[in-house]
């Protein structure tokens, strides 16, 4: 640096040098979000015809009564968390009736609403399935086939009959794990 310029840079304040500053509102760095990962998409397709099948392969009937109590729980679920949802402590975010329903007709609805509550962060919904009164002497269909389908789904983490002010034995609280 020559003299010259530097007496004429003596002669300045600090702020002179700086220029024009700007006040940070906050100390902190603003962090973006993460981005969420991507849903895999299956064409509509592709999954009725999946889910035809497996709704007309042979499935050996359980023998079910309606007042029977249903309960499943993956493995490394804690036992507290499983109390808290038999004692229906958990905020029930949304419900699906599978009253009236064909097999079919009830898989379809079942699958549609674990995918449309699980894309929406709801974690503890009610699936009410009845009890199977208005079946003939076989017992219920819809309710043995609704603990088969959930306990092939690995997203459920655990599900028991509700409470029975919720529905008693003719409807599950399920667990869904987080997206």
């Amino acid at each position: 640096m020559s003299s010259k310029e530097n007496n004429r840079d003596e002669g300045l304040g600090f702020a002179d040098l700086l220029g024009e500053i700007k006040v940070l509102s906050s100390d902190r760095a603003a962090l973006a979000k993460p981005k969420p990962r991507p849903i895999p998409q299956q064409s509509k397709q592709d999954q009725q015809r999946v889910m035809q099948q497996l709704a007309l392969s042979p499935i050996e009937h359980e023998e079910m009564q309606a007042g029977d109590v249903l309960s499943y729980m993956q493995a490394g679920v804690q036992k507290q968390v499983f109390k808290k949802l038999k004692r229906g402590q958990y905020s029930i975010g949304a419900e699906l009736d599978l009253h009236g329903m064909t097999k079919l007709e009830a898989q379809d609805e079942l699958n549609d609403f674990i995918e449309q509550v699980r894309n929406e962060g709801i974690r503890c919904v009610r699936i009410i399935h009845g009890k199977g009164n208005g079946s003939s002497n076989k017992g219920p269909v819809i309710k043995p086939l609704v603990n088969r389908w959930l306990q092939r789904r690995a997203e459920v983490l655990a599900f028991c009959s509700a409470r029975p002010v919720d529905g008693g034995t003719g409807a599950v609280y399920v667990l869904l794990k987080a997206r």
